[in-house]
């Protein structure tokens, strides 16, 4: 089982059936408003998908049961620099248990090892890498991808492909960020408004804004975030 999908589809038909997604301090279920504190549910299992590129690239797909509430549920934490910003009580309820499964993709695209992820000045021929990453088994096998592009202290650039469907559900991102479509047609959206996105378009968003972003087709877009730096005026 090397996809997300895939294992989201054997959760499901172990029972569970429950979409979480992430607050500050707990686990919520928008369809029927439930939340979940740290102290009211249990990891019981943790599939992680390392990127192709960079360890920073990843999704993590978290299997959780609630005695108290009588749920089982999924909550599928962002790629990379989509982490959330998360209380200490909720980052060690998640912790991995013991016997947890890691994913990785069926192979790593040939241009990983050979880019510079930050110096004076960079190049990048993106148009390039997407052609090569169509070419690989790892962008047949799973349902989106990401890469970065650019990595320091103060921004990073991320290419991001998905499928027809595949979604990065709500999550906020810790500073400004733009999205560039470069191919495809993505849905947008936060709590006040949606948006569709198509080749040649751009949308920038405040930090700490929740939003989502589904694939309409097969899509692929730049993100750059701008970070705040810790001691730097």
């Amino acid at each position: 089982m090397l996809t997300v999908s895939e294992i989201l589809h054997k959760l499901k038909a172990e029972g569970y059936t429950v979409d979480f997604n992430l607050q500050d301090n707990c686990l919520i279920c928008h369809g029927n408003s439930l939340e979940l504190h740290p102290d009211e549910f249990a990891v019981d299992a943790v599939y992680r998908f390392e990127g192709a590129s960079d360890p920073d690239d990843e999704a993590v797909v978290y299997a959780i049961s609630s005695s108290k509430h009588q749920v089982k549920g999924t909550l599928v934490n962002a790629y990379g620099i989509y982490s959330d910003n998360l209380t200490a009580d909720l980052v060690k309820a998640l912790k991995e248990p013991a016997g947890s499964e890691a994913k990785e993709p069926a192979s790593v695209p040939h241009f990983a090892n050979e880019r510079v992820l930050d110096a004076p000045i960079l190049t990048m021929d993106l148009a390039a890498l997407i052609n090569q990453i169509k070419q690989e088994q790892a962008w047949a096998s799973t349902d989106r991808t990401s890469h970065t592009m650019y990595k320091n202290d103060g921004m990073r650039m991320m290419l991001m492909g998905l499928h027809a469907g595949a979604e990065l559900k709500k999550h906020t991102a810790p500073g400004i960020i733009s999205v560039q479509v470069l191919e495809g047609n993505i849905e947008f959206s936060t709590e006040n408004e949606t948006v569709h996105l198509s080749k040649d378009q751009l949308l920038t968003l405040q930090a700490g804004v929740p939003h989502r972003v589904v694939a309409l087709e097969e899509s692929f877009f730049l993100l750059t975030m701008a970070l705040t730096t810790a001691g730097k005026s």
